[in-house]
């Protein structure tokens, strides 16, 4: 497919000089298809699944944009964050969480991230967060059902608890045999 091809930010990615990303993320599968769906949107990906080499990456190939997760299992992405800022000031960084609150995106942005957003955040969400201008995004076309953002969730945990219905239903509040017949049904629109 030629550059004159493409639409929407596949076209803007097309069109930077620099397309080099890091992702750090210790959620493997979610780093994976998410690293798999930046690639296809024109991004140079280099995944990291934890703080010490995102930290070793960002120092060894300064990245033009980030994408990095609050918490990780050794620490905290704001440490990531960090040493992106001090290699390279212009990074553009996008902070992710499952655990979004006030106080942790207020951190986030002033440590050096511009745009923070709640997992699950879809590819094109993450792309227009870190091709933003500075101006206030435009909602999404096709927003996440409440259904599909509740499946999300759930089986997020699910991955976090070693695929343990037991302990994912205890977490979640939830009987597990209702767990059970969500995790069987394929996942909402």
């Amino acid at each position: 497919m030629s550059e004159d091809s493409l639409s929407g930010p596949e076209a803007l990615v097309a069109g930077l000089a620099d397309r080099s990303l890091i992702l750090v993320d210790d959620d493997d599968p979610f780093r994976e298809r998410l690293a798999r769906a930046l690639e296809r949107r024109g991004f140079q990906v280099v995944a990291a699944p934890s703080v010490a080499s995102g930290v070793s990456s960002a120092r060894e190939r300064p990245p033009a944009f980030a994408v990095v997760d609050l918490r990780l299992a050794d620490g905290s992405g704001l440490d990531v964050v960090a040493v992106l800022r001090a290699v390279r000031p212009d990074t553009r960084i996008v902070m992710l969480t499952g655990y979004g609150n006030i106080a942790t995106a207020v951190a986030a942005v002033k440590a050096g991230a511009i745009d923070y957003l709640a997992k699950p955040a879809d590819a094109d969400d993450i792309v227009a967060a870190l091709l933003a201008d500075g101006s206030r995004p435009a909602p999404p076309e096709r927003p996440m059902s409440a259904d599909r953002v509740r499946w999300e969730h759930i089986n997020r945990v699910y991955e976090l608890c070693s695929r343990n219905v037991s302990e994912t239903a205890r977490r979640l509040n939830m009987h597990r045999r209702t767990l059970q017949r969500i995790l069987a049904k394929h996942s909402p629109r």
